[in-house]
């Protein structure tokens, strides 16, 4: 038997026992067609991952606890991406600029919620879903500097894309930025992966008080100069805590690094 078929066999115990539980080996090497013993080795390998378990020593079978560690993982991102679409709605209206939250997704910062600002003169690109690289975007370093050092060597050791003129393309001055953005609390992007656009963004910290996101404002950088940092870094801050709170997060007495 392959490797694939073992794991396309898995998947149909699991979908079998979803629908009707408990179930007995034979039970089961029967609907799926196969020897008493492969769905016992099956069966047996499930259940050392806890993704199922017996009713007896030697009963039937039923959908085991270490499925609700996965479900947990999925709900959390579906909680994340719900509660944070609420946020950016209120930060929008506070700020009238279009704001973003993103999180680490395969090298990525990627998008999973954005409103657009009202003004006439805004940004008009649709982010979500986008993959954005985490060198040139300040969701992105803010993502990379509280990322494992595994992915920021990752990223350091690789080349890296020059979007414009602005873009950080040393590994050592981005290696002092990401150090600067862990310092400070949060992460600007001035006109690094579009000419004439900046953007800001801060930490979104999930239960257990790990980063799980980040929260950011784009606009043009006539309406976003460096000038104005502070004070939108603020309001960005505001934001993230009421996404904090929703998502679990109790936080303590923050330092200059928070």
């Amino acid at each position: 038997m392959s490797e694939v078929q073992s794991v396309d066999r898995a998947a149909q115990i699991l979908q079998l026992l979803s629908a009707e539980s408990p179930l007995s080996v034979s039970e089961i090497s029967r609907r799926l067609q196969v020897h008493r013993s492969t769905a016992s080795r099956l069966m047996s390998t499930l259940e050392s991952h806890d993704l199922v378990e017996q009713e007896g020593q030697r009963g039937a079978y039923r959908l085991g606890f270490g499925l609700l560690r996965l479900a947990s993982a999925v709900t959390a991102r579906v909680d994340l991406s719900r509660d944070a679409q609420v946020c950016c709605d209120a930060a929008a209206a506070s700020l009238n600029e279009t704001v973003n939250v993103a999180i680490l997704d395969a090298g990525y910062a990627v998008t999973i919620t954005q409103t657009v600002g009202q003004r006439m003169v805004g940004v008009a690109r649709q982010y979500v879903g986008q993959r954005a690289p985490l060198h040139a975007t300040s969701t992105g370093k803010v993502l990379l500097a509280c990322s494992p050092a595994a992915e920021q060597n990752r990223v350091l050791g690789a080349p890296l894309q020059a979007f414009t003129a602005s873009t950080i393309t040393a590994p050592e001055v981005l290696a002092a930025e990401l150090a600067a953005v862990r310092e400070r609390g949060w992460a600007s992007a001035v006109a690094e992966w579009e000419e004439g656009i900046n953007a800001l963004a801060v930490p979104v910290r999930g239960p257990q008080g790990a980063v799980v996101a980040a929260f950011s404002t784009t606009a043009p950088a006539f309406r976003l100069p460096e000038s104005a940092f502070a004070e939108h870094v603020e309001m960005l801050r505001e934001a993230a805590g009421e996404l904090e709170s929703r998502l679990g997060f109790l936080p303590g007495p923050r330092s200059s690094g928070d």
